[in-house]
C-alpha cells in the first residue's frame, strides 16, 4: 500500500491526542496541595495520582506499539484516546483520593496506546525525506504542552477548581476524535505472535518495584517493602530472560543494546526523565505551600524552563553538527543538575523568589541541550531494520524513568518530613493568595525537608551525564537532513 498523499492532516489529528498525553504528566503538579486539601490526602497518597499514571503508561508502552502492529495504528489510536478521554471525566468526578489514582491508572492505558501509534504513522505515511520534519513537529508540541502544563494547570486551579484540570481534556479529546476518524488513514495491519508472557511479565515487574520504592518512605523500609522491590526486580530479571529466548516479535528487542550509542543515550534520557518527575513534586510543593503563591504563579515562575528550551533547540541544532554527540547532552545534563542544586539552596522562607525564574532559564537552556541531542545520538547508529524498535524501546525507557523517579521522590518527601518531624499531610488549607500553605512555625521544616528531596533528581542527572559520556560518534554517513531537527524538545 502506498503512504498516503496527505499525511499532514493525519499529522496534525494524531498530535492532538498526543499533546493532551504530554500535558497531563505536567499539569496535575501544580494543583497537588489543593488535591491534598480538597480530598484530605497525605503526600504519599497524592504522589501515587502521578505515578499511577506514569506506571500505566510505561508498563504498557511496548505491547501497545505491538497492538498497533497487530490490529492497525488508527483503530488502537482511537481506543487509546476514547478510554483517556473517559478516565478525564471520571478523574474530575473522583470523591477520594482513591478514585481519582484508579482513574489516573486507566488514562495511562489510554496514554499508552496512543503514544507509540503518532510515531508509527509518521514513519508509515511520510516519505524519508519529509519525517524529519514531521518528527520535528511532533517533538515541538511535546515541548509546547510541557510549557503549557504547569501554566494551564495554575489558571484552572486557581479560576475553576482542580476537577477542571481533567475536564478540559473531554472537548479536546472528543475533537481529537472527530480529526483522527476524518484524516488519520486505516494502514495495513501485521498479524504475528503477542507476546502475552512477555507483557506479563513487564507489568508485574514495574508495578511490584514501583510499589515498594512508593511505599517504602511512608511505611518504613522494611518487611513487605523491601519484599516488593526485591520481588520486582526478579521478575523484571525473568522478563529479560525470557526476551533474550523469544526470537520472533520480542517486546524487547535486545540486540539493539549492542550499540553502545543507543545504550548509553537510552539510559541518560532515562535518567533524565526520572529526575525531571522527581522535582515537579517538591518544587511545586514548596512555591506553593512554603512561599504561599497560587498555582498560576508557580507556573509563571518556571515558564522560562520550557520557553527556553524551545527557543534553543534551533541553536543547539546548528551547533551539534560540528560537535561530538556526547558534548551538548553532558553539557545540559550538568548544567540541569547545578540548577537544581541552586533550587534546592534557594528553598528557604525568604528566598528571593525572583532568582527561581533566572534558575528557570538556565534550566531551560539545559534541556535544549539535552532531549534533542540524546534522541539523535541514539538513532543514529542504528539500522534501518531497527530504527522503530529503537525509537519504541527509548520512549519506553523514558517513561519507565518517569515512572521511577515520580515513585522515589514520594518516598524521599516522606521520609525526610519524618527526619524533620513534620506530619505526613502537613501541606493543607488555603493561604492569602490563593495557595495552600503551612503554618508558619513550620514553614523552614518544610522547605528542607523539600530541599533535601530535589537532591535526588540532582544525583540522577548526575549519572545521565556520565552515561552520557559514553556516547560515541556515529560511524554512519551523513544523514540528508539535519539529525538535530528531527526530534524538538521532550522534558
Amino acid at each position: 500500500m502506498a503512504a498516503p498523499s496527505r499525511p499532514w492532516p493525519a499529522l496534525t489529528a494524531l498530535i492532538v491526542g498526543y499533546f493532551m498525553v504530554v500535558l497531563d504528566m505536567t499539569i496535575v503538579a501544580v494543583a497537588n496541595p489543593v488535591i491534598m486539601d480538597s480530598l484530605h490526602a497525605d503526600v504519599t497518597s497524592l504522589v501515587w495520582a502521578t505515578s499511577a499514571y506514569l506506571l500505566t503508561f510505561a508498563a504498557l508502552l511496548l505491547p501497545a506499539g505491538r497492538l498497533g502492529d497487530h490490529f492497525g495504528p488508527k483503530r488502537v489510536y482511537l481506543t487509546g484516546l476514547a478510554l483517556f478521554t473517559a478516565a478525564s471525566l471520571a478523574c474530575g468526578l473522583a470523591p477520594a483520593i482513591g478514585a481519582l489514582i484508579a482513574a489516573r491508572a486507566v488514562q495511562g492505558v489510554g496514554a499508552a496506546l496512543v503514544t507509540p501509534q503518532t510515531m508509527a504513522v509518521i514513519t508509515r505515511t511520510f516519505p524519508p525525506e519529509r519525517r524529519s520534519a514531521a518528527m520535528s513537529l511532533w517533538g515541538a508540541v511535546a515541548g509546547l504542552a510541557n510549557l503549557i502544563g504547569p501554566l494551564l494547570g495554575g489558571l484552572l486551579v486557581d479560576r475553576a477548581g482542580w476537577q477542571w484540570i481533567f475536564y478540559v481534556n473531554i472537548p479536546v479529546g472528543l475533537a481529537g476524535l472527530a480529526l483522527a476518524v476524518r484524516y488519520v488513514p486505516a494502514l495495513p495491519a501485521h498479524t504475528h505472535r503477542f507476546d502475552l508472557t512477555g507483557l506479563v511479565l513487564s507489568s508485574i515487574g514495574m508495578s511490584l518495584l514501583v510499589l515498594g520504592i512508593q511505599e517504602g518512605g511512608s511505611r518504613g523500609w522494611g518487611g513487605w517493602t523491601w519484599w516488593s522491590v526485591a520481588a520486582g526486580l526478579a521478575v523484571l530479571g525473568v522478563f529479560v530472560a525470557h526476551q533474550a529466548r523469544t526470537s520472533t516479535d520480542p517486546l524487547l528487542p535486545l540486540g539493539i543494546f549492542r550499540d553502545r550509542a543507543f545504550a548509553a543515550a537510552a539510559l541518560a534520557v532515562g535518567l533524565a526523565a526520572a529526575a525531571v518527575a522527581a522535582v515537579m513534586v517538591p518544587l511545586y510543593l514548596y512555591l506553593e505551600s512554603v512561599r504561599d503563591l497560587a498555582g498560576t504563579k508557580a507556573g509563571l515562575l518556571l515558564a522560562p524552563m520550557a520557553l527556553l528550551a524551545i527557543v534553543f533547540v534551533p541553536v543547539i541544532a546548528l551547533l551539534g553538527d560540528r560537535l561530538h554527540p556526547r558534548v551538548a547532552p553532558v553539557t545540559g545534563l550538568a548544567l540541569f543538575a547545578a540548577t537544581l542544586a541552586g533550587f534546592a539552596l534557594l528553598m528557604t522562607p525568604d528566598s528571593p523568589v525572583g532568582l527561581f525564574l533566572a534558575g528557570a532559564a538556565l534550566a531551560g537552556v539545559a534541556n535544549a541541550c539535552i532531549w534533542p541531542s540524546l534522541a539523535v545520538a541514539a538513532t543514529l547508529r542504528l539500522p534501518p531494520e531497527q530504527a522503530g524498535a529503537g525509537a519504541g524501546v527509548y520512549n519506553a525507557l523514558r517513561q519507565v524513568g518517569s515512572v521511577l523517579g515520580s515513585a522515589a521522590v514520594g518516598a524521599v518527601v516522606a521520609s525526610r518530613m519524618a527526619v524533620h518531624g513534620l506530619p505526613p499531610d502537613l501541606a493543607g488549607g488555603t493561604g492569602a493568595e490563593g495557595g495552600t500553605t503551612v503554618p508558619e512555625a513550620l514553614r523552614a521544616a518544610f522547605g528542607s525537608a523539600l530541599a533535601d528531596s530535589v537532591y535526588l533528581p540532582v544525583a540522577l542527572l548526575a549519572l545521565g551525564a556520565v552515561a552520557a559520556a559514553l556516547i560515541v560518534r556515529s560511524e554512519r554517513p551523513a544523514p540528508q537532513a539535519r539529525p538535530s531537527s528531527s526530534v524538538a524538545v521532550n522534558p
